[in-house]
């Protein structure tokens, strides 16, 4: 036994999705005395490289983005004082659609099974009271995202562990308003085209479809520096172009469906770890 008497397992696809989906309660709960695991599935490698090249230009190299992109990783992990990183390194399938998706040891293209084997064995290391991951789309459809999903639930199924788990989301209040500080801070944002726009505004939920919202105000400096440690990928400027005040205005609060739960613990709630302690 350890002496930790609470843990939080967050699983994600790539470096980085800890900082924007639950950089808040990552360093929230380190904060409070909870021991916190991340597990980061992939390795990364379909991001961009340095000087903004993109997967598939000249120069792109995989191997060397993954690397940068682990660094990275872990000095996000430092700012958020994750107790424990796991990395069980698949290659990043790239975005849905593109050729990545289908290179042998995608992520995409592993057997749930297979993954979620791998999961389970951290699930019985670190015996979470807390588990994170996507939704069934991922959220807004990622493969990677989706994957992390499929074998996050299918080690559950693996263990006879009963942990409170979440999938990440947004309330669509919130997209609204992430669609206008776009257009005050994206000097080359554009209106998306009628059919985008209706997808954009699938992504989320309704208000009260979501069970637990948790004040990470108080993190929000260590989130936005979470995620200027990974500068280095061009969909992350945008939040920093923003600065840490503005930031934390708009992304100070983290929201989650909870999925599973034998505390009986009411909703909405305000704490991951309600009915726990």
């Amino acid at each position: 036994m350890n002496d930790w008497p609470l843990t939080l397992m967050a699983v994600h696809a790539h470096p980085d999705d800890e900082a924007t989906g639950t950089g808040g309660v990552l360093a929230r709960y380190a904060a409070e005395g909870i021991r916190t695991v991340l597990v980061t599935c992939t390795d990364g490698g379909c991001g961009d490289g340095p000087g903004g090249v993109k997967p598939g230009d000249p120069g792109h190299d995989p191997a060397a983005v993954a690397l940068m992109r682990r660094q990275e990783l872990e000095a996000s992990c430092e700012v958020l004082k994750v107790s424990h990183l796991e990395m069980l390194d698949y290659a990043d399938s790239g975005m849905m659609g593109w050729p990545s998706n289908d290179a042998p040891g995608s992520f995409w293209q592993t057997p749930v099974e297979e993954g979620a084997a791998r999961l389970a064995e951290l699930l019985r290391r670190y015996q979470p009271d807390v588990v994170v991951t996507y939704d069934e789309n991922g959220f807004y459809g990622h493969p990677d995202h989706i994957q992390a999903n499929r074998i996050t639930m299918a080690a559950l199924a693996m263990t006879a562990l009963t942990p409170k788990v979440y999938w990440t989301t947004a309330p669509r209040s919130m997209m609204q308003r992430f669609g206008e500080v776009m257009r005050e801070f994206g000097t080359d944002w554009q209106e998306p085209d009628p059919a985008e726009a209706a997808a954009l505004a699938e992504i989320g939920l309704p208000d009260e479809e979501i069970t637990t919202w948790v004040d990470t105000t108080a993190f929000g400096g260590q989130k936005f520096d979470a995620l200027a440690a990974h500068a280095s990928q061009g969909e992350n400027i945008f939040f920093l172009r923003m600065g840490q005040e503005r930031f934390t205005e708009l992304m100070g609060v983290e929201t989650f469906v909870r999925v599973q739960g034998t505390t009986g613990a009411a909703v909405p709630e305000n704490d991951l770890f309600a009915g726990l302690r």
